[in-house]
Parts: structure tokens; C-alpha cells; sequence
């Protein structure tokens, strides 16, 4: 008897059990990535657009890969060339105004155009630049970290303010 419930018990709850439904794969391809990533550039070119908005006298500039900058100081010096050495002083912020990184006031970045691991958007935009001068660099995040940031302070997709004098080149 005992026998008899156990097993119509157990018949019982494996009857009512539903049968969960398995997660359907993301079928991914080159259409989807490359919608997402339109969409990604829209957004952040929104972001950018706002933060624009705010200083509506600075004289603002793009260039084909989405890089905005402002001359804040304007000089007559060297332009700089790919393989150079960029004697700089730089802060990179946030679009929100969260400082990430900075040099010291008394020290310098040296770093090599084109040829160094700074963001992309700072060697592009060092290049329109003269010895002397200071620029507002402001660029989506595939010009600075991607996908990822850097894992440290730069969040994930966030594009980048950076506040840059160049101070000679070599």
C-alpha cells in the first residue's frame, strides 16, 4: 500500500511538472553587430550633441571618424606628424565631468604619434593641433576604449573628453 502511494505520488508530481523551455540561441551575424553599432554611434553622437550644447559659443569641429574638438588657444607653431614625439599635458574626463586621468601640473606625457597606446581620438586629434596651442578633444568610444573601457576607470562605451595642451614635439 505504502508502495502503491509513493509511486502515484511521484507519477502525480512528474505529470504536473511543465517542461521548461530552453533559451533559443542568439542567432548573431554581420547585420545584427553591424546595427547595434550604428545604433551605439547615434546614441553617444546624442551624448555628444548635449554636451555641445552647453557651451554653444566654442567653435566646434568634426572630423570624418566622429572626433570633436574646440581650439581653446590658438598659436602659430609646428604641426605635428605621425612617428613625432608629443610633449603634452592632458585631463580626460567623462561626458559627465567625472575626471579620470591627469598629468601632474609639473610634469609632461611624452608619447609618440601613432605609435603609442594613448586613444585613438588623441592621436588624431593631437595632429590638428600646433606646438603651444590647447584643445577640447571630445569622441566616441571607439576612438577611446570600446566595448570594454579599460577596466580600470573609463566605463564601458563611454566616449571621452580630454582637455590638451601640446606643449612641443620632437
Amino acid at each position: 500500500m505504502i508502495k502503491r502511494t509513493v509511486v502515484f505520488g511521484l507519477l502525480i508530481l512528474c505529470s504536473c511538472t511543465e517542461e521548461e523551455e530552453q533559451p533559443k540561441p542568439i542567432q548573431w551575424n554581420m547585420d545584427k553587430s553591424t546595427k547595434m553599432n550604428k545604433e551605439l554611434s547615434i546614441e553617444e553622437g546624442i551624448d555628444i550633441d548635449l554636451y555641445f550644447a552647453q557651451h554653444e559659443n566654442w567653435e566646434v569641429k568634426e572630423t570624418g571618424t566622429g572626433l570633436r574638438y574646440v581650439i581653446l588657444k590658438k598659436t602659430e607653431g609646428k604641426i605635428p606628424t605621425a612617428g613625432m614625439d608629443a610633449k603634452t599635458q592632458y585631463k580626460i574626463s567623462l561626458l559627465d565631468g567625472t575626471e579620470v586621468y591627469k598629468t601632474a601640473p609639473d610634469e609632461v606625457d611624452v608619447f609618440r604619434i601613432d605609435k603609442s597606446d594613448m586613444e585613438s581620438g588623441i592621436h588624431e586629434g593631437i595632429k590638428l593641433m600646433h606646438v603651444g596651442e590647447k584643445a577640447k578633444l571630445v569622441f566616441p568610444s571607439h576612438l577611446a576604449h570600446g566595448l570594454v573601457g579599460d577596466l580600470q576607470k573609463i566605463p564601458p562605451l563611454s566616449p571621452l573628453v580630454v582637455d590638451i595642451e601640446l606643449i612641443e614635439i620632437e
